[in-house]
C-alpha cells in the first residue's frame, strides 16, 4: 500500500491457456472457507483468475482493521499491484457481499479503466445510512458484528464453537445494559476501538462518516453492476437505492431481490446468485454473451420469481383503516371514533421479533406474542377473499400524538394465517424527537402475497430492542445517556384525525 504497510492475498490459477478474466475479492473475514470455496475454487474452475484478499488488519495482512476506513486507498493501490502482475489478464471484476460489498463501492468511487463488471450482493455504499438512518443506533447488528470481529482470529477451534454458542446471550446482556458505550465495552473489552467512536457521532453532517461513505460511487460508475438483495435482509434500502441512482443514470445495472435474509445469500440464496453472477461475467467480463436477462427479477414470497423492467413496479393503491377497536377496515371510521393509547417503558422496551437483522433470530418470525404486548396496539383485517400481491413500499399515516417530545414509533405490516399466527411482512421505524402532529412512514419494501383466507395486521409500538436503540425518554447522548422517562403515545381513528394504511396491492401479480 502507498503507506508501506503489505496486505496478503491468495492466486486462483485457473488450468487454461485463455483465462476468462480476473475477479478481485477483498474480504475482512479471512481467506479459508467458505470464501475460498465460494469464490476462489468456483471461479477459478471456470476459467478465472481470483485474488483473494485481506484487508488491511486482518489474517496477516499488515495495519489496523478499522471498518471501512481504509477502503477507498487500500483497493485503489491493489488495483496498481495487480497491472504489475504477469498473469493478468488486462481486465478484472470485482464480486462479493456484505462487506466485500463496501469494498466494491470504495473502488468504484474512483473507477480504473481496467475493471468492466462489478456483482454487488447485499453491499452497502453508506455506513452512516446502514448504523444511524433511522435517528436511532442500529444496536443489534452492529454491536453484534463488532464482537464477532474482535474474535475472529482468536485461536482454537473448540474456544471459537463456545464462544459462537454463548455468544447470543452475551449481546442480549450487552444490548439491554446503559450507558451504551459502557454496556458495549464490557462486551468487546480493548477489541473493536471503532464501536464507541459509532456511538458517538450520531450526526449525518458529520466529517467522520466520510471515509465511511461511497455515495460518490453511485454518481461515477459505468461498468456493468449486477445487485442481489434479500426482502429481509438489513441493507434492503441501500441495495434499492443503488439500483434506482444507477438505472436514473442509464447506467448498465440488474437487480434480483429474494426472500431472503443477510445470511441467507450464502446459503438459499446461493444458487441464484451464482448462477446469475456467473452469466453476467460471462458477458460482461469474459465476452461470451449470455442470454439475456430482465432487469429485474424478483421473488415474490408466496408466489415465486416474477420479471419486472423496473423497480418498483406500478401498482394501484388498496387503503385500509384503522380504528379503535382494533381493526383494519376498508372503510373510515366515524368522526366522532375515539383514540388508542399505550405507554412505552424504556426500563422495559418493547422486543425485537424476526425481520431485518444481522441475527440467527432474523427473517419472517410468529409475532404474535409481540401483538399481544400491552405496549403494542394491534389492527386486525378481516379473512381476504381473495389473494392480495402488495410489492413496493407499504405506507402508514398516523394522526399521532405523544407526552413526551422524546419519543419512537415502530410499525409492522403482518400476515395473520387462518390458524391465527401472525408473520411479520414489512416495518418501518423511525425516532420522532422533537417532532408533534400526523407522522407519515414508508415501510420496507416488500413483494408479498397475502393468500385468501388470511388477514392482514398493523402493529404500532414506542421501539423495537435491541434491533434499534431505544429512546431513553430524555435528551441525553446516545452513548452516555442512562435516565428513563416513559411516553404515552396516542393514535387517533376519527375525533383527532384518521389513521390509514396505503398498500401497493393487486388481486393479481406484477406483470
Amino acid at each position: 500500500m502507498r503507506d508501506g504497510v503489505e496486505l496478503l492475498a491468495d492466486h486462483y490459477a485457473p488450468h487454461t491457456d485463455t483465462p476468462a478474466g480476473t475477479l478481485l475479492v477483498r474480504v475482512p473475514y479471512g481467506r479459508r472457507f467458505p470464501f475460498s470455496t465460494l469464490f476462489g475454487q468456483v471461479y477459478a474452475a471456470r476459467g478465472y483468475h481470483v485474488v483473494l484478499q485481506s484487508v488491511r488488519g486482518t489474517f496477516g495482512s499488515g495495519g489496523q482493521f478499522t471498518p471501512m476506513v481504509h477502503e477507498k486507498a487500500d483497493g485503489a493501490d491493489t488495483v496498481l499491484w495487480l497491472r504489475e502482475q504477469p498473469w493478468f489478464t488486462g481486465s478484472f471484476a470485482t464480486i462479493g457481499l456484505s462487506y466485500l460489498g463496501f469494498t466494491q463501492w470504495a473502488l468504484l468511487c474512483d473507477p480504473p479503466p481496467e475493471l468492466k463488471a462489478a456483482v454487488i450482493t447485499v453491499g452497502p455504499h453508506d455506513f452512516r445510512a446502514s448504523s444511524w438512518g433511522t435517528g436511532s443506533f442500529t444496536l443489534n447488528d452492529f454491536l453484534g458484528w463488532s464482537n464477532m470481529m474482535a474474535h475472529q482470529e482468536d485461536p482454537g477451534l473448540p474456544r471459537a464453537i463456545l464462544r459462537e454458542l454463548r455468544s447470543p446471550r452475551e449481546i442480549a446482556k450487552a444490548t439491554a445494559g446503559l450507558p451504551l458505550d459502557r454496556a458495549g465495552r464490557s462486551l468487546l473489552g480493548t477489541g473493536a476501538p471503532w464501536y464507541e467512536t459509532w456511538l458517538q457521532h450520531p450526526d449525518a453532517a458529520d466529517p467522520f462518516w466520510d471515509p465511511m461513505r461511497c455515495t460518490e460511487a453511485l454518481e461515477r460508475v459505468q461498468v456493468p453492476v449486477l445487485l442481489f438483495g434479500g426482502w429481509q435482509d438489513l441493507f434492503l434500502e441501500q441495495t434499492l437505492e443503488q439500483y434506482q441512482q444507477l438505472n436514473r443514470r442509464g447506467a448498465p445495472v440488474a437487480l434480483t431481490v429474494g426472500s431472503w435474509t443477510h445470511t441467507q445469500l450464502m446459503t438459499k440464496g446461493a444458487p441464484t446468485v451464482l448462477r446469475e453472477t456467473l452469466q453476467w461475467l460471462e458477458t460482461h467480463l469474459a465476452g461470451t454473451p449470455a442470454a439475456d436477462r430482465a432487469r429485474v427479477r424478483i421473488q415474490v414470497n408466496k408466489h415465486g420469481w416474477v420479471e419486472q423492467p423496473d423497480w418498483p413496479p406500478a401498482m394501484p393503491d388498496h387503503e385500509v383503516f384503522l380504528h379503535p377497536t382494533g381493526r383494519l377496515s376498508d372503510t373510515a371510521p366515524a368522526d366522532s371514533a375515539p383514540a388508542s393509547w399505550f405507554t412505552y417503558d424504556p426500563a422495559h422496551p418493547t422486543p425485537t421479533i424476526g425481520g431485518r437483522l444481522l441475527s440467527r433470530d432474523s427473517g419472517y418470525r410468529d409475532d404474535s406474542a409481540l401483538a399481544a404486548r400491552r405496549d403494542v396496539l394491534t389492527f386486525t383485517g378481516d379473512p381476504l377473499a381473495a389473494d392480495l400481491y402488495v410489492v413496493g413500499n407499504p405506507v402508514v399515516e398516523l394522526a399521532h400524538s405523544c407526552d413526551n417530545p422524546h419519543h419512537d414509533l415502530f410499525v409492522r405490516i403482518s400476515e395473520v394465517d387462518a390458524k391465527g399466527r401472525s408473520r411479520n411482512v414489512s416495518d418501518a421505524f423511525r425516532r420522532l424527537n422533537g417532532h408533534t402532529g400526523p407522522v407519515r412512514l414508508e415501510l420496507d419494501a416488500v413483494a408479498h402475497r397475502f393468500p385468501a383466507g388470511s388477514r392482514i395486521r398493523v402493529l404500532i409500538a414506542g421501539g423495537s430492542h435491541p434491533r434499534f436503540a431505544r429512546n431513553l425518554g430524555t435528551d441525553e447522548p446516545a452513548a452516555s445517556g442512562t435516565q428513563l422517562v416513559p411516553a404515552t403515545h396516542t393514535v387517533h381513528h376519527g375525533r383527532g384525525g384518521v389513521s390509514r394504511v396505503l398498500l401497493p396491492a393487486d388481486p393479481l401479480p406484477p406483470t
